[in-house]
């Protein structure tokens, strides 16, 4: 997921300083609510440089001190408004003002000195520039239009002529009979899930890496809203779909952030489920409704007033009010309350350091149902990095929990 603030307090002063006098306090609080909630269910369109590079040379960087550039593990930076990019090593030294990394690579562009912007996922490109690994354009056609995804075949299995289609093998049996579904979070990009591909290729399964509406480079939903996976699921259903007609036996579903909310509901109701046999849900939103109280804490917003944004976004009679055409009941989204529904494997890995999604509901849905999921739990990764700061763990989690499926 692309960490941004769903919403902040000094906004809110300024909506309710513009509507108090105008509407009263009943319609400033609805108008203040509504604001809240049409924060969290808008894309972000602009990602502003984060970061300000101070110095560098052929093996190090030099960055100002933030959250991000002072944690340990291995992320990259956009360059040049996203036309360049670095890949970052490990913390050498800092102080009070800046922090020195190792520098791992420049895969496009130019360092200078001046403003970037933070990569969490490491990676910047497709999986044939990112990883070297062969790859293949794929449309998943949803019930939106077409939706642009990334194909990876196993190591032993020759990429097809066309980038479509399944041959059969020499004894008639279809190949690609273990696929991956790949799944990113809230306003990430594809390049998120691709620390999962290597993993699944060397294991044998089919990668395939999907979009989903609202994302740059596929359709806008009916509203240009997110609807927290209560609408998206559906586009992923459409991946779903594609691989089982082109061969798919069993799936393993994948997730990061959002993505594991938009799983989730695809479990619960898709009519192609029991293809599913497994999965890898990481730093997952669980329960939105706990996300947006702790986002309301962390801002110092008033509890009434994100419980009266939950009730805006799941009534019908203000979903123009809200700029929605779906309702978005956010109680769908509590899979701790929903946890006896659940049929399906799943592995958590989620860490107490992530401050935007907490771990909270990972660990009571795993208390809650012992039977099927299993937690790994990291320390002191922040959202969607515990692979930064333990690829060999993460991976290592990930095959065994794919080889027992």
């Amino acid at each position: 997921m692309q960490k941004s603030k769903l919403v902040t307090r000094p906004a809110l002063a300024a909506l309710a300083a513009g509507t108090g006098g105008l509407l009263g306090v009943a319609s400033a609080t609805i108008a203040t609510g509504a604001y809240i909630a049409r924060r969290v269910l808008t894309p972000d369109e602009l990602m502003p440089d984060d970061v300000a590079i101070t110095a560098h040379d052929d093996l190090t960087i030099t960055l100002g001190v933030s959250a991000d550039t002072v944690v340990p593990g291995r992320y990259g930076l956009w360059l040049d408004g996203g036309r360049g990019h670095a890949r970052v090593g490990e913390v050498i030294e800092r102080d009070a003002l800046t922090v020195t990394r190792h520098l791992l690579g420049i895969d496009r562009g130019e360092l200078s000195v001046g403003p970037a912007r933070w990569n969490q996922y490491y990676y910047s490109d497709r999986p044939r520039v990112s990883l070297g690994l062969p790859d293949e354009d794929v449309t998943i056609i949803s019930e939106l239009g077409p939706m642009p995804a990334w194909l990876v075949r196993p190591a032993d299995e020759p990429m097809a002529a066309d980038g479509l289609g399944v041959r059969d093998s020499a004894d008639g049996q279809r190949q690609n009979g273990d696929w991956a579904v790949l799944v990113h979070g809230r306003g990430a990009r594809k390049e998120e899930t691709l620390r999962a591909v290597p993993v699944l290729r060397d294991a044998g399964w089919t990668s395939l890496v999907v979009a989903y509406r609202n994302d740059r480079d596929a359709p806008k939903g009916p509203d240009g809203r997110y609807n927290l996976g209560l609408s998206e699921w559906r586009d992923v259903d459409a991946a779903l779909q594609y691989a089982v007609n082109q061969g798919a036996r069993r799936v393993v579903l994948f997730g990061w952030s959002m993505g594991g909310a938009i799983v989730f509901q695809l479990l619960s109701r898709s009519a192609l489920a029991d293809h599913v046999v497994g999965v890898v849900l990481d730093s997952p939103v669980v329960d939105w409704g706990d996300v947006l109280t702790h986002h309301a804490c962390t801002h110092n917003l008033p509890p009434p007033l994100v419980r009266l944004a939950q009730r805006l976004m799941a009534s019908r009679g203000s979903k123009r009010l809200v700029g929605v055409v779906e309702p978005v009941d956010v109680a769908l989204t509590n899979w701790v309350a929903r946890a006896a529904e659940l049929r399906h494997r799943v592995l958590l890995i989620a860490s107490e350091g992530d401050d935007f999604v907490p771990i909270g509901p990972a660990a009571q849905l795993a208390a809650r149902r012992p039977d099927l999921v299993r937690l790994e739990r990291w320390q002191v990764a922040r959202h969607c990095k515990e692979w930064n700061i333990d690829p060999e763990r993460w991976e290592r989690v990930v095959t065994e929990f794919v080889a027992t499926l």
